[in-house]
C-alpha cells in the first residue's frame, strides 16, 4: 500500500484531527504533535482514555466518543493499542487515517486490506505538517533529493 501526495493534503485539509494517544505528559510523541499541530493552527482534538481533558481542552476517551464530524485521525498510540484503533477508526467511518511511523504492528496494513481501507502508514506525521521545522526539514529534502516522498 502505497501513500500518495494526495492522501496527505486530504489528511491536513480536514477540518479537525483526532489525536489517538495524546499524553499528559509534555515529553510525549503523542503529546509533542498535538501541541504543535495546536501552534501551527490546526484544529486538534485529543484522544486518551485516562483524562478528561489536555491543555484545558476537551479530551476523548475512546475513538467511539469522537464527533461525527471527524474526517481525520492520527494513532500514535503504543503499538499494543493501534490494530485496536484503527479498527475503531475504519468502524465509525473515519476518512483519513494516519498510523504514526513506529505505531504500526505487523497487523496494521492486514486490517487496512481487510476493510479496503487506504492509510497513511510508516510516515512521520512532522515531515508533511506545514510548516515543516528543524531536522524535519532537513529530512524531507533528503527523502525528495532521493525521491522518496509521496507523490
Amino acid at each position: 500500500m502505497k501513500v500518495t501526495k494526495d492522501q496527505i493534503n486530504s489528511f491536513f485539509n480536514a477540518e479537525s484531527i483526532a489525536i489517538a494517544g495524546v499524553s499528559r505528559n509534555e515529553k510525549k510523541f503523542g503529546r509533542m504533535v498535538f501541541s504543535e499541530l495546536k501552534k501551527n493552527g490546526y484544529q486538534v482534538i485529543p484522544v486518551n482514555p485516562s483524562t478528561a481533558e489536555i491543555d484545558g481542552q476537551t479530551c476523548y476517551s475512546d475513538i467511539d466518543n469522537l464527533p461525527e464530524n471527524i474526517e481525520s485521525l492520527l494513532i500514535a498510540t503504543p503499538k499494543n493499542q493501534t490494530d485496536e484503533v484503527l479498527r475503531k477508526a475504519i468502524n465509525k467511518g473515519i476518512k483519513n487515517i494516519w498510523v504514526q511511523q513506529y505505531s504500526n504492528t505487523e497487523n496494521t496494513l492486514k486490517i487496512a486490506e481487510e476493510y479496503d481501507k487506504e492509510i497513511i502508514h510508516k510516515k512521520c506525521i512532522f515531515m508533511f505538517a506545514e510548516p515543516v521545522a528543524g531536522i524535519h526539514k532537513f529530512h524531507k529534502t533528503l527523502m525528495k533529493v532521493f525521491g522518496k516522498l509521496p507523490n
